[in-house]
């Protein structure tokens, strides 16, 4: 059995990178100044960081693999024209290309997506989609990180059954990837990143999804819905409720084929809700490690992220545990699952 990890970032990175990105923010206040140049950094100092810090603890805490995509903080599509925030998507997912290459025995690519703002509304997908393309087809990505909310915590888009995202949504589906609903940073003062403005778009998303009928028009969509889901699972007699209300048809039929939520819950108890509510075929194991929450819980001396040890206190069985580590990240994942096949996996 592999244990995979569909739900990674790349929280540090070299020096080079992080100064391609302050200038292009300096660009921004004095548009006089040149356009930076992609960043340049060697494979050792891409090494050394992968090597001390996700591969040592994905080795440490027993996985085998991650999905690896762009530190989704650092996403920004509110700040920046088009020129910035392309030129920041083709840097970041680069980077992610050069640590599947370095290590691909561990990691495999996501990508993320120039989305951006314009006049104060989202912009045509038109960017997102080609970029999605390159990824896919020439990188060898299998999934994609898509922000319901690019104004950066402000909820300007419409909501994801809107038509504005069905020209994405086809090409998903053509492409036979799923994307990950993740927002980025927060520029809203009410909303901390991590600890609300996440947590508010996880559930909103849900609940755009389950007040439209997306799926009638795309049945082979996927979304995966982090950080546990969000308030659903908490919540899901409340979400039971609201369907019955709305004239609904009951949420695993209208939402749950359709939809999936990960193990980036950081205790016990909210992991065992978690299982306890959710069918175990809509549930993905993943970690997000050295993300949010990077600390070790002083009630337990284990890190908060180590979400492998959850999972294992459960006790699942062994067919169960195979579903949750392995079978439901290549079923819901075909491209990942045809790589690892494609390696005798």
């Amino acid at each position: 059995m592999l244990v995979i990890d569909i739900h990674g970032h790349q929280t540090l990175v070299p020096q080079e990178h992080l100064d391609f990105r302050a200038a292009q923010k300096a660009r921004l206040k004095d548009p006089s100044l040149p356009r930076p140049a992609l960043p340049v950094y060697s494979d050792e100092s891409l090494r050394e960081i992968i090597e001390n810090n996700q591969l040592k603890l994905l080795k440490e805490r027993g996985a085998d693999m991650t999905i690896f995509s762009p530190r989704a903080s650092a996403m920004e599509p509110h700040i920046g024209d088009r020129e910035t925030v392309n030129d920041w998507s083709v840097a970041c997912n680069n980077m992610i290309k050069r640590v599947v290459d370095l290590f691909p025995d561990y990691f495999i690519g996501g990508c993320m997506l120039p989305q951006r703002i314009e006049n104060g509304k989202p912009a045509p997908l038109d960017d997102a989609i080609a970029e999605l393309e390159r990824c896919v087809n020439e990188l060898g990505f299998v999934s994609c990180n898509l922000n319901p909310d690019p104004s950066g915590g402000h909820f300007s888009a419409p909501p994801l059954t809107d038509k504005y995202w069905f020209p994405l949504y086809e090409k998903l589906v053509e492409l036979d990837v799923p994307a990950m609903i993740h927002v980025s940073g927060s520029c809203n003062d009410c909303l901390h990143a991590t600890g609300s403005y996440y947590m508010a778009a996880d559930t909103n998303a849900f609940m755009n999804l389950m007040t439209g009928d997306l799926f009638k028009d795309f049945p082979d969509l996927r979304f995966i819905i982090p950080h546990g889901g969000g308030a659903v699972p908490y919540h899901w007699g409340r979400y039971r409720g609201l369907a019955d209300m709305l004239k609904i048809p009951p949420l695993n039929e209208h939402v749950m084929k359709n939809v999936y939520f990960d193990t980036c819950v950081y205790h016990q108890p909210g992991i065992n809700l978690l299982f306890e509510v959710i069918d175990k075929k809509n549930i993905l194991f993943a970690s997000e490690m050295i993300g949010a929450v990077r600390g070790i819980d002083p009630q337990t001396g284990e890190y908060f992220d180590d979400t492998k040890l959850y999972v294992e206190n459960l006790g699942l069985s062994s067919e169960d545990r195979e579903q949750i580590f392995e079978g439901n990240a290549r079923r819901v994942y075909p491209r990942l699952d045809a790589q690892l096949k494609a390696k005798g996996l």
